[in-house]
């Protein structure tokens, strides 16, 4: 009989940043669904956090909403003090939070560029600062920063998203050097092309991009936002005590290819 004990979150205590839909609640799901005590943040209403909140509830997992911005250092400190003072000591922080503006840079006015690098890269070292600090004293924790394969790759119009994602690959990697020492391992996901909400209006038959992903992705479909769960719940547990510094790219082998087999 297997052993699955290592990959058992039952009294952990996970923040997840942008959970309120999306990736980052499924990634959410998945580590209160292991057993970890949820708490997710947003930066919109107070209504759809609690809105989120009771979803997370509806499935059985122990979770709590706060609002917060994630590049505001002082909203943050706060934020990371108020949630270990009433919800518990942070084992596991998920820096999910991003935006995207596709942009061509030659006509992106500056303060679009510098609101998509504070969001998807600044606020990770922002909100890693304030966490870390206190996991530094407990000589433990797991931080996973959801990267992209934008991480790896370019495509137009996402200059500034493609330049923050490539940054926070060299960041995980730094801040897995210098806090390893502390047992506090740093890690980061890289979805491929995901079937979300957001993705709805592409994924039709006969949508010229709909085509081009299934057919460059040797799965020869779009992830479900589930099969990222496993990776998350890897990495927040015990079975990744040993792994540091790394990206999973969780995309159907998209970057293990040049393109799709053809079929013989």
């Amino acid at each position: 009989m297997s052993d699955t004990s290592q990959f058992d979150l039952s009294g952990k205590v996970a923040l997840v940043t942008g959970a309120t839909h999306g990736l980052g609640m499924a990634m959410a799901k998945g580590l209160g669904v292991a057993g970890a005590k949820l708490v997710i943040n947003g930066n919109s209403s107070q209504e759809k956090i609690d809105k989120a909140v009771v979803e997370y509830r509806n499935q059985g997992i122990d979770a709590y909403g706060y609002r917060f911005d994630v590049t505001n250092e002082d909203e943050v400190e706060s934020a990371i003090a108020r949630i270990e003072d009433e919800v518990g000591q942070i084992d596991v922080l998920v820096n999910n939070a991003g935006i995207i503006r596709r942009i061509p840079m030659l006509e992106m006015p500056l303060e679009e560029w510098e609101l998509v690098i504070r969001t998807d890269l600044t606020s990770v070292f922002v909100m890693s600062k304030a966490v870390v600090s206190r996991m530094v004293k407990r000589q433990s924790g797991k931080v996973i920063n959801i990267c992209s394969m934008m991480s790896e790759l370019g495509r137009d119009s996402v200059g500034a998203y493609a330049a923050a994602k490539g940054g926070l690959k060299m960041l995980t990697r730094n801040m897995a050097t210098e806090w390893a020492r502390y047992n506090i391992q740093v890690n980061g996901i890289g979805p491929g092309y995901f079937a979300t909400e957001q993705t709805a209006a592409i994924r039709t038959d006969g949508n010229p991009f709909n085509e081009f992903i299934v057919g460059r992705t040797p799965a020869g479909r779009w992830g479900n936002p589930e099969d990222l769960q496993g990776a998350a719940v890897f990495l927040a547990s015990k079975a990744s005590d040993f792994v540091n510094g790394q990206i999973i790219y969780v995309d159907g082998g998209i970057l293990a290819t040049i393109g799709k087999p053809a079929n013989e």
